[in-house]
């Protein structure tokens, strides 16, 4: 019966990459949330300013005006959270994507190692059982002598 004396380990491994995995996941599930937020807002200040280019050609008001320029400078500080909040938010996601793929990489070196392991244990059985067949096809033999 084989046993892989490193099983614990790889097991404990494998365990650490699951979670590293999990949190990965949340990461960049954060990252999409946030820069999808960031993309909302660009978006409705692009729309904003197209609007009050419109206002403005046709006429507006200065209170009117005063408004919107008051809503873009709110808005656009709102951007600039929201980008730092981005930029946080990448730089997780990747710290997570580097500590995958270092417990992914233990995690191969122990399987192969197990892989390596194995095949010994074959190889070593292999030659038990050689080493028992050629006694018996001896011993056989001698008796057949014998008679």
């Amino acid at each position: 019966m084989y046993h892989y004396r490193f099983q614990q380990i790889l097991t404990i491994r494998e365990q650490e990459k699951n979670e590293t995995e999990m949190a990965y996941k949340d990461a960049t599930k954060a990252f999409e949330e946030v820069a999808t937020k960031l993309y909302d807002l660009l978006k409705r200040k692009e729309d904003l300013l197209a609007y009050q280019q419109e206002r403005l050609t046709i006429g507006a008001s200065i209170d009117e005006i005063h408004h919107y320029a008051r809503f873009i400078d709110s808005l656009e500080k709102t951007i600039e959270d929201v980008q730092q909040k981005v930029i946080q938010a990448r730089a997780k996601m990747q710290w997570y994507e580097e500590k995958l793929l270092e417990k992914n990489l233990e995690v191969r070196k122990f399987e192969k190692m197990r892989e390596k392991d194995h095949e010994l244990f074959k190889e070593e059985q292999n030659r038990i059982e050689m080493n028992f067949l050629d006694e018996v096809s001896l011993q056989t033999y001698n008796k057949r002598e014998n008679r």
